[in-house]
């Protein structure tokens, strides 16, 4: 397996991204929507470094099942999310490969009254987007391989790696 962003890259990014957040909400409270269970790594690292008042919650989305490394139908499953009416939601996901899930969970949280949504990926993969869906702030840009670590899997395994490395 090959290295894309190493362990230390990944720890700078993250802390650069979390002062971005920091700044932009500027002390007002965030939900921080999490899509399981690939951004679970991110989403972990990412809100302990904001300096905001932050509340986390999990929606289970997938498109990817068992040993495929090709998208499926998205499976989305919000039952863990709270009422999140009038509040600032912070979206984070792993990666932006289509376009699809970032997409349809942004339409499902704006139908639930929220009073701004801003979206987080670690990785935006390049050369895949079908959705015009821009992430307020992305992690790195990387090339249409199949990778995994850092949270990401193929068949669930390789989640824990601390780096990102191309299965390809």
């Amino acid at each position: 397996m090959k290295t894309l962003i190493d362990e230390e890259t990944i720890k700078k990014r993250v802390t650069e991204i979390a002062k971005l957040i920091s700044a932009e909400f500027n002390g007002q409270p965030i939900t921080v929507v999490a899509v399981l269970t690939g951004a679970l790594i991110f989403v972990s690292d990412l809100v302990r470094l904001l300096n905001l008042p932050v509340r986390i919650c999990f929606v289970r989305a997938s498109s990817y099942r068992g040993e495929t490394t090709v998208p499926g139908d998205l499976n989305i499953d919000s039952s863990m999310l709270p009422d999140i009416q009038g509040r600032n939601i912070l979206l984070v996901d792993d990666i932006l490969d289509s376009g699809h899930t970032l997409s349809k969970l942004t339409s499902y949280l704006k139908e639930k009254g929220c009073k701004n949504i801003r979206t987080a990926v670690l990785l935006r993969k390049i050369g895949r987007q079908e959705h015009p869906i821009e992430p307020d702030y992305c992690g790195f840009e990387i090339p249409d391989k199949f990778v995994v670590g850092y949270g990401l899997d193929y068949n669930d395994e390789y989640r824990n790696l601390p780096f990102i490395g191309d299965l390809s």
